[in-house]
């Protein structure tokens, strides 16, 4: 088991050099590569609000379902805002507006 930890590579992130159709392919190879494309893609306000239209009548099992389904989300969206921030330079970040999800980046 400590052969398996020795060889974990963390993944290089591509850094934003001003080529953006170069940086964005491989950004979205590797966003794809760890299965959080679908935050950038639909965002996770899109999941909140399908989860505030839920019915009240629903059982305790399926709001609990719904609720871990979103956290999840969550931390995605988290996790590809981390790829973010590591791939674009302060001064760069600074400009931009919206950064609150990993979409609006």
């Amino acid at each position: 088991m400590a052969s398996d930890s020795r060889n974990f590579r963390t993944p290089c992130v591509p850094k934003f050099d001003s080529d953006y159709d170069h940086w964005s392919l491989i950004m979205e190879n590797l966003l794809r590569s760890k299965d959080y494309w679908s935050v950038i893609e639909s965002g996770v306000e899109e999941a909140k609000e399908n989860k505030a239209t839920c019915k009240d009548s629903q059982n305790e099992a399926t709001k609990k379902a719904q609720q871990k389904a979103f956290d999840e989300e969550i931390l995605k969206d988290l996790k590809a805002k981390n790829y973010l921030f590591q791939s674009i330079d302060k001064s760069i970040l600074k400009t931009i507006t919206h950064k609150e999800t990993a979409k609006q980046l």
